[in-house]
């Protein structure tokens, strides 16, 4: 097991309800064990190899293009699985038996 360096900092930031359903559900989808853990990981390449002339330049609209991407992957997800589970109860009501 790696020992991790102990974590003695905490930042806030508040998130519409939709925002924080997102990377719950990113969260899910990744296997990360929660969110703050999610949040660290998808951090790390902002804060790894910072430029100091430019910290919050490419490395950040990297993150942030990363970050819509993954969004729009869960939308997807979402949206076929709502498909899906539409189109499973079609099936499930046309195989009923009606007595006479």
């Amino acid at each position: 097991m790696t020992v991790q360096k102990p974590r003695s900092r905490t930042i806030s930031i508040r998130l519409s309800e939709d925002e924080f359903l997102a990377l719950r559900r990113v969260r899910l989808l990744t296997g990360a064990r929660s969110v703050s853990e999610l949040t660290r990981e998808a951090m790390r390449p902002v804060l790894r190899d910072v430029n100091r002339d430019d910290p919050f330049g490419i490395r950040l609209d990297e993150f942030r293009a990363n970050m819509k991407s993954l969004e729009k992957k869960v939308e997807q997800l979402e949206a076929k699985i709502t498909t899906f589970k539409a189109e499973e109860g079609q099936r499930t009501k046309s195989r009923k038996t009606y007595p006479a």
